[in-house]
């Protein structure tokens, strides 16, 4: 019997992808509307998404298949969706984060930021959480989180080994008197007299001396074991938090925008860089700091003066301190590769926030955007990210004087009869590479993201057509009784719940088509709902599998799933709380959400029959 059950559980994939369909089948059958068509599709998808019993990107391409044979959409349209620009800005950005961890320019600003912070205990983790979510706000948090755990792994355990040599060391020396209580033997004397073997001491005093140290050796492993735990879950945590700041930092915040231009079209471009940055930014800081004293409280506890650490280092803190330093002088000094790219990086950074800041007119609006939206956050990503293809990697203005002393040398060993030679120097004669080539690209893009990010707004448009969004927004009227402030936090907990045990990426294309047709439906502002629920898909925090982040740091072994679980309830809350505090105080201001917008009533007018 157990070895059915074994066999079974070993192949449930194969039972969920051809028992699923037969079981809801019943609902295209019993409703043969289109409503109910599209309903089988969504249901087929997020059962498959939740189980990933297929791959992910495979379960987005079902709508190419279902939808036209079930008449709900025709092919050629369905395909539409699956490349729109909301794809493209998600490729830029993608390949600046690429040209970022190529040349290494990630761990040079790491390790330049945490050399400024220092090493105390409180600070170290602090200092980590900063730079970890920085990065996360342009480059993948897995990525981030890859490189930033080995660094905080290997700072703790010199610090331990440290800590470990120090108190050897006191205890050799009989330089702990109250400790040994033996006040009348006098330790310091019987240790000076050492001669490079084991310690002229008695049986007792030295069993005495092996408890004591055993003690403390327990004492000290139990300490950095609660430090290897709040370091690795503040890293992964500030990962998924930093990755909320920007629109690229993170898929959820991409498909909010998709969904936003393709169930709005006329919303006036109210999604952008600037204006996703200027809401979540602040809140990002809001619930790092939040997450930061939770975790602190949790692991460190609240003595500041030992935590944060008054007057000079100790030996500790300086062997520490000099692990990193070492690190950074692995990197040398900065190349012209990793100069070009900052510059790009910078740029583009700097085009996205002018392009339209909403406070005054920007550089698109005055030049390409005065009869439409021409140019949008794509159009400057692809463009930027196009330079990497096409700047040298470096600056080699000696190519031509080398290659003649090259040929100078192959031609004299060919007079000596080494034609081997003259191949290998002609072999040497290449052309400067550029700062990304196509091979290193094709290795890194997540292409599954890409196929992920149009499902889902092949899922959005075709609950439009059908009417399902519709549908689904006139059965919520009832939420019209309940205050705005309640229904978002009540969605928040649901998505932030949900998200837990089904990829952010799912959660959202499957939450937003729906919280739209609601916030329609009983005249609410949609992004008063979808904005934060969009920011609460990204918080999971308490799971291993919830994230690769979470993953990647149970997997050093320090972690229980129930240490991951502790922390990361309160951290749900947290994250809720600020997300609602944010969306109603400045949000509200800044997106003017206290009012039902022209461009969503437009829409919701032109979408009934």
């Amino acid at each position: 019997m157990a070895l059915v059950l074994r066999w079974l559980w070993v192949n449930r994939n194969y039972f969920i992808i051809f028992i699923t369909p037969l079981i809801i089948l019943c609902l295209p059958l019993q409703y043969s509307t289109p409503e109910a068509k599209c309903g089988y599709a969504i249901i087929l998808m997020a059962l498959y998404w939740c189980t990933e019993c297929m791959p992910l990107a495979v379960t987005a391409l079902l709508p190419v298949i279902l939808f036209p044979m079930m008449g709900i959409m025709e092919s050629g349209k369905v395909c539409v969706e699956y490349l729109k620009d909301t794809n493209m800005l998600f490729i830029g950005g993608l390949l600046v984060a690429i040209a970022v961890e190529h040349w290494n320019l990630h761990k040079r600003i790491a390790l330049g930021v945490l050399l400024i912070v220092g090493v105390r205990p409180a600070l170290l983790m602090l200092g980590f959480m900063i730079v970890t979510a920085f990065l996360s706000m342009w480059i993948s948090n897995t990525a981030t989180t890859a490189m930033m755990l080995p660094i905080s792994q290997a700072v703790l355990e010199q610090l331990s080994t440290t800590e470990a040599d120090a108190d050897e060391k006191e205890l050799r020396e009989g330089q702990d008197n109250q400790a040994f209580e033996l006040a009348e033997v006098n330790v310091k004397q019987a240790l000076d007299n050492v001669t490079g073997d084991k310690p002229n001491t008695n049986p007792d005093m030295e069993a005495r001396i092996n408890a004591l140290s055993e003690g403390r050796r327990r004492e000290r492993e139990a300490k950095y074991l609660r430090l290897f735990k709040g370091m690795s879950l503040s890293v992964c945590y500030s990962a998924s938090i930093g990755g909320t700041a920007t629109l690229t930092g993170t898929t959820p915040n991409l498909i909010l925008k998709g969904q936003m231009d393709d169930i709005f079209p006329e919303n006036n471009d109210v999604i952008n860089f600037a204006s996703w940055f200027g809401f979540a930014f602040p809140n990002m800081v809001l619930m790092l700091v939040l997450s930061w004293l939770w975790l602190q409280f949790m692991y460190l506890g609240f003595n500041f003066k030992k935590t944060f650490g008054c007057g000079s280092k100790n030996e500790g803190d300086k062997d520490a301190y000099r692990v990193m330093k070492n690190e950074y002088k692995k990197l040398g000094r900065m190349c012209f590769a990793e100069g070009a790219v900052l510059v790009i990086f910078v740029v583009l950074v700097i085009l996205w926030f002018t392009r339209e800041p909403g406070f005054m007119p920007g550089w698109a609006t005055e030049l390409f955007n005065k009869n439409g939206q021409f140019v949008t956050d794509g159009t400057v990503a692809i463009f930027m990210s196009t330079l990497f293809f096409i700047i040298p990697s470096r600056l080699d203005f000696s190519c031509l004087g080398s290659a003649n002393d090259e040929h100078d040398e192959g031609a004299e060993e060919m007079e000596e009869g080494g034609e081997k030679q003259k191949n290998d120097k002609k072999k040497k004669l290449k052309g400067t590479p550029t700062l990304l080539n196509w091979k290193v690209v094709h290795e890194r893009m997540p292409w599954n993201i890409v196929l992920l990010l149009g499902g889902g707004f092949a899922l959005a448009k075709g609950s439009e057509v059908s009417g399902l969004s519709k549908w689904l927004g006139q059965s919520l009227a009832p939420l019209r009784k309940i205050p705005p402030f309640a229904i978002s936090l009540i969605l928040c907990l649901l998505v932030g719940t949900f998200t837990e045990c089904s990829s952010n990426t799912a959660t959202t294309t499957l939450f937003l088509p729906i919280l739209a047709s609601m916030a329609t439906t009983i005249g609410l502002h949609p992004l008063y709902v979808m904005l934060p629920c969009t920011i609460s898909a990204s918080l999971a925090f308490m799971l291993p599998v919830a994230t690769p982040p979470n993953a990647i740091a149970f997997s050093y072994g320090n972690l229980k799933v129930l240490d991951m679980a502790k922390a990361g309830f309160i951290l749900n809350i947290i994250g809720i709380l600020c997300i609602n505090l944010g969306i109603n105080t400045w949000g509200t201001a800044m997106f003017n959400l206290g009012t039902f917008p022209t461009w969503a009533n437009a829409t919701n007018v032109t979408s009934t029959p």
